[in-house]
Order: structure tokens, then sequence, then C-alpha cells
């Protein structure tokens, strides 16, 4: 045997030795006393058996070995030492060990309720809570929220965490300024990062573009960490007044996550919770631009429609706040009652239409919205009982006049073209369902042209509620993809842009499939343009500054091109004579039928998006005319 190999370990107590011990009882026994004294301890090298338990903790979260012997203790201990002892902190490696003490807190206390209840008599919060104030950086904040989110989320730890007040005003202030402290204290000077943050985001595996995008990661899950423990509090009633400030409700809308937090519901998600109970849809419904945004996000096709739907809803069926909202939620509404199923919500559509047809004390215009669609339905009543002959007849009678309406639009008489679909959807039975989705969709695309972005936007998403599956009809999501960008709305319209390229990327269609894998040239330049408008760090950008290297400053967003030579599709599209090649919808392609488990399987990571894609033809990707296409 190896003479190295027969050696003892030289540190007596080693975690590491302890844990190959074969003996159980002798090992139990050890890892209790490693727990009970390593907070007293001053040796070098702590910080690696604290790695360790911070791997073991993620792995195997919901082992309770170490709860049993202390460790919420010996953690929570080792936090107020870094806090107290800076002289220890800054010694050796320490400054690890606060941030990977609270992370692991957070791992142990996120699957299980009696593990969340000895962390709570273990005294974790006090800790938690000095972190969560910024006593060190904004990378413990991180973890602490983690942690206390967790904590709260049981019923009964939640009263715990209640019981110190500051928390939900430090975790609303920390919501609304986690991006631009993340931004101002990390991300702005790359040559001050300090190192352990750096080894923290990237495990010690990347240089300076890695650290900045892990930043954006990392700042975007203490803004949606936060959210989340908020959230917690919105349940009760009695924290409402706390939350609905106008000064913090305002801002939630455009908490979203970003491409890098896709899975949080974030701002929406709270503004759910908080429409729940009448003491919030009063502050919601006075919230300057709220309702707005709620429509738009009602709109959206991303996972949390649905919530954005609910809360509009919900302040409709209020009475105290249905006057100050059904005038500017109508619209929307109206536009998304043919959708069916949305994800696990099954008739939705009527869901909406019920509460719709309740409504009072409303404008001329939304009253003939709300007409319009129960008349909708009842003809799609109507028409179970016609003939099959004379439902053919009226599909016929639709097909030419849509078909005028592409010969109005090839000729150039784009006004003319979008009455003509007007008339066809007003011929065209209910149930076809296809051929709806074209002609909404083909009369999106007029007013586009015609500088009508909003009925643009309305069109396009009445075809995306109809189309199977919903929201992913490819020509559409570009169509309303383009009138967000032509009203500002950065974030909606990169949201549609990279819907449609997945779309694309996997449709049988000849005119929308990718030619050897390129992202259209006008999609990549769309989706280049509006992921720098959307930034996680724009606004932070904007006030403090662009990033510093080595004293010069540079904007990082926007210099990748010149915004001025960006052109829509339908700019780019414009052939030698002056005629729109954007093509038609035609309702003959099968694309519909047997690709929806593949249209499920969508990416909306723009990092994917930006592998993948490709320089195309110089003037866009063309969408030749076809015969019902626009």
């Amino acid at each position: 045997m190896d003479k190295a190999s027969s050696q003892e370990c030289p540190y007596p107590g080693c975690f590491f030795c302890v844990m190959k011990e074969g003996n159980p009882s002798k090992r139990r026994s050890c890892i209790l006393k490693f727990f009970r004294d390593l907070p007293s301890q001053d040796d070098d090298g702590q910080v690696l058996p604290i790695s360790g338990l911070w791997n073991t903790a993620m792995a195997h979260p919901n082992d309770p070995e170490f709860i049993e012997l202390g460790i919420f203790e010996c953690m929570s201990a080792l936090i107020w030492k870094g806090l107290k002892n800076r002289r220890w902190l800054s010694h050796d490696q320490n400054i690890y060990i606060p941030y990977y003490a609270a992370h692991i807190i957070g791992s142990y206390t996120m699957n299980m309720e009696e593990f969340a209840e000895r962390a709570v008599e273990a005294g974790v919060i006090p800790p938690l809570v000095e972190l969560l104030r910024g006593r060190l950086t904004w990378v413990e904040q991180r973890v602490a929220v983690r942690a206390l989110g967790h904590l709260a989320t049981y019923s009964s730890t939640f009263p715990a965490v209640a019981n110190h007040g500051e928390i939900l005003e430090l975790a609303i202030q920390l919501a609304m300024s986690s991006l631009e402290i993340v931004y101002s204290h990390f991300y702005q000077y790359p040559d001050r990062r300090l190192s352990y943050h750096c080894d923290l985001l990237t495990r010690g595996m990347g240089g300076v573009e890695m650290e900045s995008r892990k930043a954006e990661e990392w700042a975007s899950q203490l803004q949606c960490w936060s959210l989340q423990l908020i959230n917690c509090f919105a349940f009760k009633p009695e924290f409402l007044p706390t939350l609905c400030k106008p000064e913090f409700l305002v801002n939630l809308p455009v908490m979203w996550g970003g491409l890098v937090n896709e899975n949080s519901p974030a701002g929406i998600g709270l503004l759910r919770t908080i429409c729940q109970h009448k003491l919030g849809r009063g502050p919601v419904s006075a919230c300057p631009g709220m309702i707005e945004a709620l429509c738009n996000i009602a709109r959206s096709s991303d996972d949390w429609q649905y919530m954005a739907i609910e809360c509009l809803l919900w302040l409709l069926q209020d009475p105290n706040t249905s006057h100050k909202v059904i005038d500017k939620a109508v619209p929307t509404l109206v536009d998304l009652a043919e959708i069916t199923n949305l994800g696990d919500h099954k008739k939705l559509g009527d869901s909406i239409v019920s509460v719709l047809q309740e409504c009072s004390s409303m404008g001329n215009r939304s009253r003939e919205l709300i007409e319009e669609t129960v008349n909708s339905r009842q003809r799609l009543k109507w028409e179970k009982s016609m003939p099959k002959e004379d439902l053919h007849i009226k599909q016929a009678a639709a097909l030419v006049v849509k078909l005028e309406g592409n010969s109005l639009f090839s000729s150039g008489d784009i006004a003319g073209a979008a009455e003509k679909y007007s008339e066809a959807l007003s011929l065209c039975p209910m149930r076809s369902k296809k051929e709806r989705v074209v002609l909404y969709s083909n009369r999106a695309q007029c007013h586009l042209l015609l500088q009508q972005p909003l009925v643009a936007i309305s069109d396009a998403t009445r075809a995306l509620c109809l189309h199977n599956p919903v929201n992913r009809h490819a020509k559409s999501l570009w169509r309303r993809a383009q009138a967000y960008d032509m009203l500002g709305l950065a974030k909606e319209s990169l949201l549609d842009a990279i819907l449609f390229i997945n779309e694309c990327s996997q449709s049988n269609d000849p005119d929308l499939s990718m030619r050897q894998n390129k992202v259209p040239d006008y999609a990549e330049r769309l989706v280049k343009k509006q992921m720098r408008a959307a930034w996680l760090f724009k606004e932070a950008s904007l006030k403090h500054g662009g990033v510093h290297r080595k004293g010069e400053e540079r904007e990082v967003y926007g210099n990748e091109s010149d915004d001025s030579e960006w052109e829509t599709a339908s700019e780019s599209d414009i052939g030698d004579d002056g005629r729109e090649h954007m093509g038609l919808d035609d309702e003959e392609e099968e694309e519909e039928e047997g690709h929806g488990e593949k249209w499920k399987n969508r990416e909306k990571s723009s990092d994917k998006n930006e592998k993948n894609s490709a320089k195309g033809m110089r003037h866009g990707y063309s969408i030749k005319l076809a015969e019902d296409e626009i």
C-alpha cells in the first residue's frame, strides 16, 4: 500500500473524513460535533466543508440527516459571525461563508415544511434579515431573500417571518431597486468587481462577458425572489395597505423577469394575488397606466397571459372598480373571447363572455363590442342548426370575397382589401376557424400598412386566439410584433418576434420554414433591436451611465447597430414595382394538423436563438405572394 495513502488525515474532525465514517453512530456523533464547534473555530480552510454542504443541500434538499444534527444552528451562527467579526470575514476565504450559509438554509427549506419549522426554531430569521438589509452585499441579499421567501411560503412559519415587520418593507425596496443595485455595484465597472462575486457567479469558469451575463440573471432572480417573498404577504389582507402604494404598484407590470428568468411570474403574479382581494383591487384600478399594462400582458403569448386576464375579469366583476376599468378592458377582452383553452385553463373564452355580459355603466363603444361578441356566440348556435349545404354556400361566398380582397391588396388598394376581409368575416361560418384565422391575420397586415397598429394588434390577437394551438400562428405573431414595435412596446414585440422565429423553424409552410436553418434577417434585426430596448439594465444604465472599463465609458446597449437602419418586414419586402411581397395566409395549409406537440416545444431563450441565427437575404426574408395569402 502507498505510504501516503495510508497516512491519516492531519486535521482532527475533518468534515470530509467524518462523511466517510462507516460506523453510523460514530458518524452522527462526529457530524453533530462538527456543526456545534465550527462557528467557534478560526482555522483556515473553513470554506471547503461549507461549500461541500452547499453542494449536498442542493443535491439532496429533502434529506433530514443534517437537519436533525444542527445544520441550521450552525449556519445561523456563521452568518452572525460574518456580520459581527469583519476581521474573521476578511481572513482566508471566509468572505464566501455567509453566502453559502444562507443558500444552504434556503435549499433545505424550499420543499419541506418540517425543515422550515426547524430552521425557525434554530433562529435563522434574524441573521437573514440582517443580510436582507444589505449589511454585506447584494450577493448575500439574493440568497437571504430566497431563504426568507421559502420560510414565508408555509402557514406554520409565515407568522415568524411576518413578526419581523421590516421584512415586507425591505423586500418592496429591494424589488424596486435590485436591478439598479446590481448594475451600479457590479455590472457597470468590470475592473472594480469583487473577486468573490465573480467566482460565485461563474464558479471560476468564465471571464468578464460571462460575469456580465450571470449578473443579469442574478439581478433578475434578486427581483423575482423579492416579489415571491412579497407575494406571501399579499395573501393576507392586513398587509395590502403596505403593498398597494402607487409608487410600487405602477412598477409591477414591468417586473417580468426578462428572458434570463422567464419561468418566474414576477410582477404579474403578485398583481394577480393582490387583485384577488377587494382591498387590492381598488388601488390597482386607480393606478395610472395599470389597466393598459394588464391589457398588454393579457394579449401576450407568454405563460402568464392568463394571470392578466384573471386580473381584468376580477376588476370587472367588482362593482367598486368595474366603472373605472371597463372601457379600457373591454376591447382587449373582446379580442380574447375566442380563446377556448389556455394551458390548464379550460373554456377561458366562455368565462370572458360571461363576465362581459354582466357588465354595465360603460361607454357606447364598449357596449357595441360586447353586443358584437354576444351576437357572434349566438350566430355560432344558429349555424349548428343550419343545413350543411347552407354553410358550404356561406363559406364559398366568404372565399370569393376574400379573393377579391387579395386582388385589391396585390393592386395596392390596402384599405379596400381590409374592407373585403371584413366582409368575408361577416360571411364566413364561425366554426370555420382556420379560414377566420386567415382573414383576421390578413386584415392585420392591411392595418399595419395603413399605419394603424392598435387595430392590427386587435386582429392579430383574434387570429392567435382562434388558431390551434393557441398563440402559435407564425404570421400573426410577426404582424403583432411589428405593431408593438410601432407603438414602442419593446418587451411585447420581442416575445412575439422570438415566438415567430420558433414557429418558422417548425412550420411546413415553404414560405415560412427556415432556409438552411437561417433566421429571417428582418426578424433577427427586430429581436436584436428589442433586446436592447427591453434590456434588464436599460433604466439603470440611463441613470448611472454606460459600462466603464479602464477609464473609458461605453454604452453596452445600442452600439451593435444603428436603430435608424431598422426597417420593418413590410418595408424590406417591397419589390421593385413597389408592391408588398408579404405572403397571404392560406387556409388550405396543413400546418395546424399533426404538429401540435412540436409547436408546444418552443424555446424562448434569446441565447439559443442568437446561436442559431444567421443573416438571411440582404433585403429580408421574402415571403412570396400566394393565391390566398398576404
